[in-house]
């Protein structure tokens, strides 16, 4: 077979791999393979889950360095780190690392969130080894080539410049600098246009010493293999990836805990618009109720009050949502909607309005029951392919949710009442403590 035929039948086989489910579960979650856990002697947490479905294999590293960990003035180092961990290593350049991904058939990505970073590898069950060679030399020996990071730094300029004229990106900036301030949630992820100059090499290798290390990192095998191979096939390529002290990043809480008004002018016929205040972490005893209060509120899509009474009753918005994120440390509340500049006034008002009713009276029976169905019915969705099975044990592990999460959701959602949703709407919902941001004509808006 000529090369150039191989890798078109390896990325067909690349393709096929993302999109086929990981097992025929027909929507029962406790339907779940079981995973083993094991805690290595460098500290790495391994995760294992056999699927012989299919001959392919996925594995998703989480290491704790999302951009929360940025140094104040170098915002955007966590980002950079990770984007760069693919440009080389000590024994091959970005050119020799594609043309082996590409031979294999196989995908690799590296992202970076707030709470953590992650390298993922997709690959067919008898490359693995290659795949895993491939893997760890590039976790454990990246050579971060100067001339790479300054093309990723430029890259991600041309990207937050070009942002600049999306009034929703601007709307979602401003609503996180009015709400987190100095708070390690507070800058985005990928940095500023200030400080991603100031990231030097130095800097990434740096961050990389400090905060790439196995005791603090989650690696999740899902696929066609078998557990204890895996687990010497780890073993035997980590030797020189030792546990370190973790450097302590401070957090501390400066959610804006008042009213507060953001209007930024743009000549534009839709006004963005966000309000919302500071949320719960992920491991809130009350995420379960908040749920199922959110989904009635806003998250439900056509089904929810806001969606009802801003967009079907008084056609104001072609669509509005609220939600939470939850992170490791608490995270924030939104309403976002885009409606017509003179609508602005309007829609704002609906939306509060909404968060008062939901906190001064109990939900029907029939909305209860319809959250309830959606959100258990919808879940064996994040679960039907490798690659969202990885990702989904691996943040079971990193929030510490259990193993045995998968079974136990289902029961947690239908638990919640409806004296439970008044009680969490009452808690978290604070219509006094709004922050609000505008994006729009203000002028057309009445809000100059």
């Amino acid at each position: 077979m000529s090369f150039a035929k191989k890798r078109f039948c390896s990325s067909i086989v690349a393709f096929v791999l993302l999109i086929l489910p990981a097992t025929p579960w027909q929507g029962h979650v406790r339907a779940m393979p079981p995973v083993e856990r094991t805690v290595l002697a460098n500290g790495l947490v391994l995760l294992v889950s056999e699927q012989h479905s299919l001959p392919f294999a996925t594995l998703e590293l989480l290491v704790d360095c999302g951009s929360r960990r940025d140094p104040p003035g170098e915002e955007g180092l966590a980002y950079l780190t990770a984007k760069s961990i693919l440009a080389g290593t000590s024994e091959r350049n970005a050119d020799a690392i594609d043309e082996e991904l590409d031979f294999m058939g196989a995908v690799l990505r590296a992202a970076c969130g707030r709470d953590y970073a992650t390298l993922k590898l997709q690959i067919l069950k008898k490359d693995l080894g290659r795949g895993l060679d491939l893997f760890f030399e590039i976790l454990t020996k990246p050579s971060f080539p100067e001339e790479e990071i300054r093309h990723q730094v430029d890259r991600t300029l041309a990207s937050i410049r070009s942002a600049e004229d999306n009034p929703g990106v601007v709307a979602r900036k401003a609503f996180r600098r009015a709400l987190f301030g100095d708070n390690p949630y507070g800058h985005p992820v990928r940095g500023t246009e200030r400080s991603l100059p100031r990231v030097t090499r130095d800097g990434l290798v740096r961050f990389y010493k400090s905060f790439y290390r196995p005791n603090d990192s989650i690696l999740t095998v899902v696929g066609d293999v078998k557990a204890g191979e895996i687990r010497k096939a780890v073993l035997s390529r980590l030797t020189g990836w030792g546990k370190a002290r973790i450097p302590e990043t401070p957090f501390t809480p400066p959610l804006a805990t008042e009213a507060k008004v953001v209007k930024i002018d743009r000549k534009i016929a839709q006004a963005n618009i966000i309000l919302g205040h500071g949320g719960v972490s992920r491991a809130d005893p009350d995420f379960y109720a908040l749920r199922v209060m959110n989904y009635i509120l806003g998250g439900g899509g056509f089904a929810s009050r806001l969606m009802e009474e801003v967009r079907n009753k008084r056609g104001l918005a072609y669509s509005v949502a609220s939600f939470f994120d939850a992170w490791k440390y608490p995270g924030s509340f939104q309403i976002s909607l885009q409606t017509k500049n003179s609508s602005a006034r309007e829609a704002i008002s609906l939306s509060l309005h909404e968060m008062e009713r939901i906190r001064s009276e109990p939900v029907s029976e029939k909305e209860l029951q319809g959250a309830r169905k959606y959100l258990t019915g919808s879940f064996p969705l994040r679960l039907d392919t490798q690659r969202k099975l990885a990702a989904f044990l691996t943040q079971a592990e990193y929030y510490g949710l259990g193993l045995d999460y998968a079974s136990r959701y289902p029961s947690l959602i239908e638990s919640v009442t409806s004296g439970e949703v008044l009680r969490v709407a009452r808690t978290h919902l604070h219509p006094d403590r709004i922050v609000l941001v505008v994006v729009a004509d203000l002028k057309e808006a009445g809000m100059e």
